[in-house]
């Protein structure tokens, strides 16, 4: 799976818990989104994590 190409967010392992204390793997996957993006070599397509797009971390292309 991808990673944010702003931030680096990626996904992460834990696990589930059951309510009799059972311990399984699973994992956590990250809110990517595929967006056309303004960078200093021009317009680029690349995922984005959802909080850098709220956050204005990234300028998109029109």
């Amino acid at each position: 799976m991808a990673t944010c190409s702003v931030c680096g967010k990626k996904k992460v392992s834990g696990n589930i818990v059951s309510h009799a204390n059972n311990r399984t793997k699973r994992v956590f996957m990250p809110n990517l989104q595929k967006v056309k993006m303004q960078t200093a070599h021009g317009i680029r397509r690349s995922y984005v994590c959802t909080r850098c797009l709220r956050s204005g971390k990234v300028k998109k292309a029109v």
